[in-house]
């Protein structure tokens, strides 16, 4: 009996130890399901982080302008860690791109660059342009702490994933704080279209006004595109060649008159001695078409400074673009061209030259030749001829650059 007795005791105790671990087995379990049922609301971190993207994409595609907020702890190179970065591709997605990181440090002044970068992907004379360009670029470049190179690029797809290889490259020895922003070249050019339509006509090749040629109006507009807190932005083609501190361009925004609006080069050639060959016809002593110095030879649009906030301010050159007014200056000055943003300063810098400041033919030294030997030779050199250091050589009409 007192064999049994204990046989049943010890039963009873194991039996309720089970009962006391399936107990809190239970519990546990029911915890658990709970915390993934209630506190997720059936989300995981992925379906979450692209819920916010597709909003934040979503809320981009709808703005009257592009959401250019920036993180600016972006983008040092100084560091010896990178960091995920992230591309904004303002109007669309966000892609990964691998920049430096200040980890977190802040910027206190921004400097915007833009670039065109459409069609890259299909050209291997633009991708070694761009090669050059970026290259030069980063080897000349500092700027001081507490200030970050912002680079935007209007690209359609294909392009950005290549341009975000090619970048990871180019931008490896960069001294300076970055960030690479990519905008969408189709929401641009829908942006656009509407604001420049009625010029395309008077400065596009053929005889329409087709929407893919909006965008090479883009400077023309861009204070209406880009957001109210971006105040200044410089555009660069992409066959530059630097061979100064791109930071020593901004400085040059310094030296704006009153009502000027844009800083830009003059042409190097006799391109608009040419364009305007009816209007200089019917007024010999005109200075239109003419070379410097007490010249207007016209500008080149390879390097340009655009004061957004003056552009905005500028009721002058706001009515300016207005289609009526286009077409009585194009009317008056019996003008016709190709080339796009170019011959629309040119066309209304010879009325109102006050909204132009003149940079130094050194920023923007232009090499092409091509009406020297297309009946413009005897005074082909007086439009070429640029005295003192270069600063950016632009090699336009894929004309080759000196090697440094």
């Amino acid at each position: 009996m007192g064999i049994l007795r204990m046989v049943v005791k010890t039963m009873g105790r194991i039996s309720t130890f089970r009962s006391y671990q399936f107990v809190l087995l239970l519990a546990a379990a029911l915890a658990v399901v709970a915390f993934y049922y209630f506190g997720s609301e059936r989300q995981n971190f992925s379906s979450t982080t692209k819920r916010i993207k597709e909003t934040q994409a979503s809320h981009n595609i709808n703005r009257n302008d592009a959401d250019l907020s920036v993180d600016t702890r972006l983008s040092h190179s100084a560091g010896p860690e990178e960091h995920e970065g992230e591309v904004r591709d303002v109007g669309g997605e966000s892609e990964s791109f691998r920049s430096r990181r200040a980890g977190s440090e802040t910027v206190d002044q921004c400097y915007h660059a833009l670039m065109m970068f459409t069609k890259v992907d299909k050209s291997r004379s633009l991708q070694e342009k761009f090669r050059v360009a970026m290259l030069s670029m980063v080897k000349h470049s500092h700027f001081l702490e507490g200030e970050a190179l912002l680079l935007h690029f209007v690209s359609d797809r294909a392009s950005q994933e290549l341009g975000e290889r090619m970048l990871q490259e180019f931008l490896v020895d960069a001294t300076f704080k970055y960030e690479v922003l990519f905008h969408d070249v189709a929401i641009f050019t829908q942006q656009l279209f509407p604001i420049v339509e009625a010029m395309q006509k008077h400065f596009s090749a053929g005889s329409g006004a087709y929407y893919s040629d909006s965008i090479f109006f883009l400077s023309v507009a861009m204070h209406r595109i880009m957001p109210e807190n971006m105040t200044r932005i410089v555009q660069l083609d992409l066959d530059l060649k630097y061979r100064t501190n791109i930071r020593d361009l901004f400085r040059e925004f310094d030296h704006f008159l009153p009502g000027a609006v844009i800083g830009i080069t003059r042409e190097m050639q006799p391109v608009y001695r040419h364009a305007f060959w009816q209007y200089r016809k019917e007024n010999l002593q005109t200075r239109v078409g003419e070379p410097p110095p007490d010249g207007l030879p016209g500008f080149n649009s390879g390097v340009m400074l655009l004061d957004l906030g003056a552009m905005r301010a500028s009721a002058l050159y706001n009515r300016l673009l207005e289609p009526k007014n286009v077409a009585k200056l194009a009317e008056q000055y019996r003008f016709r061209g190709h080339l796009g943003d170019q011959d629309f300063f040119t066309l209304i810098g010879m009325e109102h030259p006050e909204l132009f400041y003149t940079l130094a033919c050194s920023w923007n030294r232009q090499l092409c030749t091509w009406w020297r030997d297309h009946g413009y030779g005897d005074v082909f050199q007086a439009y070429f001829r640029c005295d003192g250091p270069i600063y950016i050589y632009h090699g336009n009409c894929n004309s080759a650059i000196p090697d440094d």
